[in-house]
């Protein structure tokens, strides 16, 4: 039983990091998207921003915060996660072989 605990906890461990860099991955591409696209026209933001108050047209705007090069290094650290958490999948696939392998 311990061996079989040990395969699911890695496995459990390799695909939530797996998702979760690939959330990461999701959400630095959209910021990125949306740095790095064409604002929409003045007079759609004016009557937006005239319709829904001057405070919702601001909030929608990017913030200091949300630099393209941050959302380029995020990027990258989801990448280098999803690789590292495929890799802890691969290993385990590995070793159940080689464990199936000397059973049989």
């Amino acid at each position: 039983m311990p061996i079989e605990n040990n395969v699911n906890s890695a496995i459990l461990s390799g695909a939530f990091g797996l998702q979760n860099a690939s959330n990461g991955i999701t959400q630095a591409a959209t910021n990125i998207v949306q740095q790095t696209t064409a604002p929409r026209d003045r007079l759609t933001l004016l009557s937006d921003a005239a319709i829904q108050q001057v405070d919702v047209a601001r909030n929608s705007l990017p913030t200091g915060g949300d630099s393209l090069t941050d959302s380029l290094v995020s990027l990258q650290i989801n990448l280098t996660n999803a690789q590292a958490s495929a890799n802890v999948i691969d290993r385990v696939d590995e070793t159940l072989g080689r464990f199936i392998d000397e059973i049989v």
